[in-house]
C-alpha cells in the first residue's frame, strides 16, 4: 500500500494541491499568476496559458499568498514579509523568471494599504501602514524617490488606479469609524478630484468600497458597491460629472460586481444565505442575465476578454476547481485529489436578535445525540458558507456533528445584522450561539455532556470568552490564534485593527475600560471549567502572542487543565505540514478529554 492509499481522508483533503482563481494582466490576458500548495506550502506561481507553462515565483519558508500582475504581465509583484508578520516591503520579479528586486526603493518596511499598478510600466501607488505614521499614500516612478500624496491617522488604502494612470480611489475612514469607508479620487499630485461619503453618524453610518474603475481609456466611471438599503448593492460613479447610477438588480442578499473587459456589462456575484451564483448586467439594457453554476459558493470570479468569466467554485462536500463559463475545468493541479465530504444541512433558530443561520455537517447515516463541535468563524465580518472546508471534514471524519453559526456581526444577512455588535462585542454572538446550542441538544442532535467550542482568530476570541461567560454549556474548548486579553490585544495590534476595536467597543481602553472588560475574555478566565486547548503564531500581528501569554498564565495559576502550542508563523500557517499538526493535535485533545469517537 503506497503512502498515499494509507493516509487518512482528513488528512488527504489538506494535502491535496489546491490552486487559487488565476489573476491575469489586464493588457496580456495570457499571462496569469495564482497560488499553490503544490510543494506543501502556498507560494505565488506564474502561468504561460499559451504555452501551458507554469513556473514558481516565490520559495519562502512561511509561504507567500499576496502577489500582483502589472497590466503589461512583464512583473510579477510579491509582499515580502518577515515570518508572517504582514510588516514588510515589495519585491518584483520578471515574468519570465529573474531575480528579485526591491519595487519601492525608498519606502520603509510597513502594513500593506492597497496597491496600484500603472499600464506605462514605471508608476504605482502604494499604501502604507504603522503604527507611528497610520495611513500614507504614495506614488512611485520607478527610478524615482516616492511621492507621498496622503496620510492620516486612521486606516485608509488605495483602490484602483484608473485606467488611463490620472486618477486614485481611496478608501478612508477619516470618521472614525473603520467598518464604514467613504471614498476620496486624488490626482497624482494628490489633488482632490471627487468624494463620495455616505456616512451619517451613529446606527445610520453606511459604508462604500472600491469594486474598480472602468476598463476603458478616458472613461471616469468608478464602480463602488454601497449599502444605501440594508445590504451590499453596486453603484456606478462618474468621478468627473458626479452622476451617480445606483443598479437595482433585484436580487436578495449581497450583490458585488466587476467590469467585464468592454467597459458594457457587469460580472455580478450574488451572495445569500451562504450560497453565492454569477450573473452578467447589462448596463445599457439594465438586463440580467444568469450564469449557470452548480449550487454551492463560488469563492471569487473575474471576467475575461472574450467575455467569458473564470470561477473558483466549491460545496461542502465537493472540493474548489476553477471552471469557466466556456466549459470546464480551467486550472487543474497535478497530483493527489482531495477526497469530498457530507453535505450541509441548514438551519434556522429564532434567537434574541432575529434568524440565525447555521450550517449542519454530520458522519453518513449517523444518528444523535452525537459528540459536537461548534466551529465559530474569525472576521467577525465574515460568514460560512456552503463551501469546501477541510477542518469541519475532518471532525465530521472522527464522528463528530459540526455546526457552524452565522452570527450577529457576519456578513451576507444585511447590513443590520452585521452592524449588530457595537458595544457589547462578543457577548452578542454568544447570544446566537448560545441560542443555536439549545437547537441542537434539543432536537436530538448533540449530546450536551460532549459539546465542542471552537474557532480560529475570532471565532478563537467567542471560543475563549464562551467557555468563560458558559462555563457549564462546553464540555471542551479549541481557541486558534486568539483575542485572549483585549486590552493588551489592543496595545499590541496592528494599527488597522485598532480602529476597527475603537470602532467596535466606542474608543480606547482607557476611553471605555468598562467595555473592554465586559468584552476580554481575561475577565473571565477563573471561571473556566472545561479543559482549554490554544494555539498562537509567534509573530501574529493581528492577535499578538503576549495577550495569549497573559491569560495561559492565569490558567497556569490555578491549575486549570490546559494544553499551549506555539508556532513560528503569524496569524495561521500557510505550510501544509504545520496545519496538518495542528489539527492532528486539536483532535488528539478532544480524543483524550472526550474518547474516541465511533465513526
Amino acid at each position: 500500500m503506497s503512502d498515499a492509499e494509507a493516509m487518512p481522508e482528513w488528512e488527504k483533503r489538506f494535502r491535496a494541491p489546491r490552486v487559487s482563481l488565476p489573476d491575469w494582466a489586464e493588457d496580456a490576458p495570457d499571462r496569469s499568476l495564482f497560488t499553490s500548495n503544490a510543494t506543501g506550502t502556498y507560494e505565488l506561481y506564474a502561468w504561460d496559458r499559451v504555452s501551458g507553462e507554469q513556473r514558481q515565483v516565490t520559495d519562502r519558508a512561511n509561504g507567500t499568498t499576496d502577489g500582483r500582475l502589472s497590466p503589461d504581465g512583464a512583473w510579477i509583484w510579491w509582499f515580502d514579509d518577515k515570518d508572517g508578520d504582514e510588516f514588510g516591503v515589495w519585491r518584483r520579479q520578471p515574468f519570465d523568471g529573474g531575480p528579485d528586486e526591491p519595487a519601492t526603493p525608498g519606502l520603509d518596511p510597513s502594513y500593506p494599504a492597497g496597491l496600484a499598478l500603472g499600464r506605462d510600466g514605471r508608476t504605482s501607488v502604494v499604501g502604507r501602514s504603522t503604527d507611528e505614521d497610520g495611513t500614507t499614500i504614495h506614488v512611485v516612478l520607478q527610478g524615482e524617490a516616492p511621492h507621498e500624496i496622503y496620510r492620516h491617522r486612521e486606516s485608509a488604502g488605495v483602490g484602483d488606479l484608473s485606467y488611463d494612470g490620472t486618477l486614485i480611489a481611496v478608501e478612508h475612514t477619516e470618521h472614525g469609524d473603520a467598518m464604514h469607508s467613504a471614498l476620496r479620487v486624488l490626482a497624482l499630485d494628490g489633488t482632490t478630484v471627487a468624494e463620495l461619503d455616505d456616512t451619517r453618524g451613529g446606527a445610520e453610518e453606511l459604508g462604500l468600497e472600491v469594486l474598480g474603475f472602468a476598463p476603458v481609456a478616458g472613461d471616469t466611471r468608478l464602480l463602488i458597491g454601497h449599502q444605501r438599503r440594508g445590504r451590499w448593492e453596486p453603484l456606478v460613479w462618474d468621478v468627473a460629472s458626479g452622476e451617480q447610477t445606483e443598479l437595482s438588480v433585484g436580487l436578495p442578499g449581497d450583490v458585488n460586481a466587476e467590469w467585464f473587459p468592454d467597459g458594457g456589462s457587469l460580472l455580478i456575484a450574488h451572495s445569500h444565505e451562504a450560497r453565492s451564483e454569477l450573473f452578467r448586467y447589462d448596463l445599457a439594457s439594465a438586463a440580467l442575465e444568469r450564469i449557470p453554476t452548480p449550487a454551492g459558493t463560488v469563492s471569487g470570479a473575474s471576467a475575461r476578454p472574450d467575455g467569458s468569466a473564470e470561477y473558483l467554485w466549491s460545496s461542502a462536500a465537493q472540493p474548489p476547481a476553477v471552471r469557466s463559463t466556456s466549459g470546464g475545468v480551467v486550472l487543474d493541479p497535478p497530483g493527489m485529489r482531495s477526497p469530498g465530504s457530507v453535505p450541509v444541512e441548514d438551519v434556522w433558530v429564532e434567537g434574541p436578535g432575529g434568524r440565525i443561520h447555521a450550517l449542519v455537517q454530520k458522519p453518513a447515516g449517523a444518528e444523535g445525540p452525537l459528540p459536537t463541535v461548534f466551529d465559530i468563524h474569525g472576521g467577525p465580518t465574515w460568514h460560512d458558507s456552503d463551501a469546501f472546508a477541510a477542518a469541519p471534514a475532518a471532525w465530521v471524519d472522527h464522528g463528530y456533528a459540526v455546526v457552524r453559526v452565522n452570527y450577529r456581526g457576519s456578513t451576507g444577512y444585511g447590513r443590520a445584522w452585521t452592524d449588530a455588535l457595537k458595544h457589547r462585542v462578543g457577548l452578542i454572538e454568544l447570544e446566537d450561539i448560545a441560542a443555536v446550542r439549545d437547537w441542537a441538544v434539543s432536537c436530538g442532535l448533540a449530546d450536551p455532556e460532549r459539546l465542542v467550542l471552537t474557532g480560529g482568530s475570532w471565532g478563537g476570541y467567542l471560543t475563549l470568552l464562551g467557555l468563560g461567560t458558559q462555563p457549564d454549556a462546553w464540555a471542551l474548548g479549541i481557541a486558534a490564534v486568539p483575542v485572549a486579553d483585549y486590552v493588551t490585544a489592543y496595545h499590541d495590534e496592528m494599527e488597522a485593527l485598532k480602529a476597527m476595536d475603537r470602532t467596535l467597543l466606542g474608543g480606547t481602553p482607557e476611553e471605555v475600560p468598562e467595555r473592554y472588560e465586559a468584552s476580554s475574555p481575561l475577565t473571565y478566565v477563573d471561571q473556566v471549567k472545561a479543559p482549554v486547548y490554544i494555539s498562537a503564531g509567534v509573530n501574529d500581528p493581528r492577535c499578538p502572542i503576549r495577550q495569549v501569554d497573559n491569560y495561559v498564565r492565569r490558567l497556569e495559576a490555578r491549575a486549570a487543565v490546559h494544553e499551549v502550542y506555539r508556532y513560528d508563523a503569524g496569524h495561521g500557517s500557510l505550510v501544509v505540514d504545520e496545519r496538518i499538526k495542528q489539527v492532528r493535535l486539536e483532535l488528539e485533545f478532544a480524543e483524550r478529554h472526550l474518547g474516541k469517537q465511533e465513526v
